[in-house]
């Protein structure tokens, strides 16, 4: 017997939803490009063999089931929902391209934003998986897209496995592969009276817990008091506003994207000289970039209170598995003034360890929870006021990966770079994902805000030369206070770049 089946969407999750509805070029997905080498994929005829492509996804959907999932809403209260999508078609999601050859990384640039650059469909599971023949030296790309309703940078990390792995993993999987049994969806009416409970069971909930305050009052207080102070963090680092900026200006319908990749080792030896962590090198190199990047337009950075938003994963051991957004943030200041790499270091170390101390992240994730629970509406009220106030003028998430050798179809992945999406009035997203010994860097930007998003990312390399160089010359773990002055607040970035101008 089948019985019908759904989940709800957290009230994270819808936010993302909310968003690209509330801003027409706001497109809430994340996603990668990734280098193979093209030899392994080829079947007899010296083809990708797109058969075989198909056949290893549709073995690696039964892990990812939110991959056969389409969204549905709850009559009269419009929640979003997941529920099995019974009309699901695979070759709708899996795509086919060739660049002329030889395609250069520009080209693949170029179609790389053009893809970014489209909604995904509402009415279908909310991902693509772009296949890219004839890339020069004999490779080939896998560009993937799937909305941040669905997942957060760790959790693509986990949902990449089903497709890409250890090679017996890979092998395993397509000899012994596992169909996903399709579960009908609930009717309209089955839906109306479990969110009509659920309303009903909260609002219970919420009377018990008032009862028990009264027979506790000063428990009551004490608790009242301590989860103010951890959701007053929260709603004040988000509620109040970063410096204007050109990075900040409404943002278009069109993409661009540019990579960049950087030795995990080399990395390790600067914190290894300074200290603190590899957050805070990449940080460090972020703002020296993005300081000379806007001084040479014109901005007197030293007058900026220039904010990254840092997502922080909240996951706990048991919820590896769990899709969705499990996820918080923070807002960084970023001493983009600082001329001086090492002293911009420890800057950063030192806001990075106040913010670790300052319950922002666990005031937001209490906003987030409590969006979860008889308060609905809030999230989706705070996040509009978040939008309107700019708390944050660039996101820089940076996800770890796996530190061995990983294969699709037998072929080695060589890089991958990732991309987070642009709210509306932000015009340039910085993601990170460290993988088998490199740390890969990927710059997704509006195509009329920054013509000259080149420009950035070579100035990201050559402050890592900067930082790298002025390590060397400290003293080990030379760790020292250093006033801040007015500013608010990765070989030298091996560049697998060319102008994407």
């Amino acid at each position: 017997m089948s019985y019908s089946y759904y989940e709800r969407l957290s009230a994270l999750d819808t936010t993302f939803l909310d968003t690209e509805d509330q801003f027409a070029n706001a497109y809430m997905h994340v996603g990668s490009v990734s280098l193979f080498d093209a030899a392994p994929l080829r079947n007899a005829d010296g083809a990708t063999d797109m058969d075989k492509v198909r056949r290893l996804v549709e073995a690696g959907l039964h892990r990812v089931p939110r991959y056969q999932q389409k969204l549905a809403r709850t009559p009269a209260f419009g929640n979003p929902v997941w529920v099995d999508d019974d009309r699901f078609n695979l070759l709708y999601h899996i795509r086919h391209v060739s660049l002329p050859k030889p395609g250069s990384e520009r080209q693949l640039k170029r179609l790389a934003g053009r893809i970014m650059s489209q909604r995904l469909d509402r009415g279908k599971p909310l991902w693509e998986l772009w296949v890219v023949d004839g890339i020069e030296g004999d490779r080939v790309a896998l560009i993937s897209k799937a909305h941040h309703c669905m997942i957060d940078g760790v959790g693509s990390v986990e949902l990449s496995t089903a497709l890409i792995g250890a090679r017996q993993d890979i092998e395993e999987r397509m000899s012994h592969p596992r169909a996903f049994q399709i579960r009908p969806a609930p009717s309209p009416r089955d839906l109306f009276l479990d969110e009509l409970n659920r309303r009903i069971t909260q609002a219970f909930s919420t009377v018990q817990t008032v009862g028990g305050a009264l027979w506790n009052p000063v428990g009551a207080l004490r608790s009242l008091r301590n989860s103010l102070g951890t959701a007053g963090a929260g709603l004040g680092a988000a509620l109040s506003s970063a410096s204007p900026t050109p990075l900040n200006d409404e943002v278009g319908p069109h993409r661009r994207f540019d990579w960049l990749d950087m030795s995990l080792d080399e990395i390790r030896a600067v914190k290894a000289r300074l200290g603190g962590t590899i957050n805070d090198v990449v940080l460090t190199v972020a703002s020296g970039a993005l300081g000379r990047f806007l001084h040479d337009r014109g901005v007197r950075v030293e007058q900026l209170d220039f904010r990254a938003m840092l997502p922080v994963n909240v996951r706990s051991g048991d919820e590896r598995d769990k899709l969705g957004n499990r996820v918080s943030s923070m807002m960084a200041a970023l001493p983009l003034a600082e001329r001086d790499p090492v002293k911009r270091f420890q800057l950063v170390m030192q806001t990075t360890a106040r913010l670790k101390k300052s319950g922002q992240a666990a005031g937001i994730q209490m906003m987030e929870e409590l969006g979860d629970s008889n308060m609905g509406g809030l999230l989706s009220i705070l996040s509009r006021l978040y939008a309107m106030q700019r708390p944050f003028n660039v996101v820089i998430t940076n996800v770890p990966g796996p530190q061995f050798q990983l294969y699709f179809l037998g072929s080695p992945l060589g890089a991958t770079y990732p991309l987070v999406p642009l709210f509306h009035n932000q015009t340039v997203g910085i993601a990170l994902f460290s993988y088998n010994g490199m740390l890969f860097w990927g710059f997704n930007a509006d195509w009329d805000a920054l013509p000259d998003l080149h420009e950035l990312v070579e100035g990201v390399a050559k402050e890592f030369a900067r930082l790298k160089d002025a390590a060397a010359n400290e003293p080990a773990a030379n760790v020292h206070t250093v006033t801040s002055p007015r500013a608010k607040s990765t070989p030298a970035g091996r560049r697998r770049s060319q102008r994407t101008g």
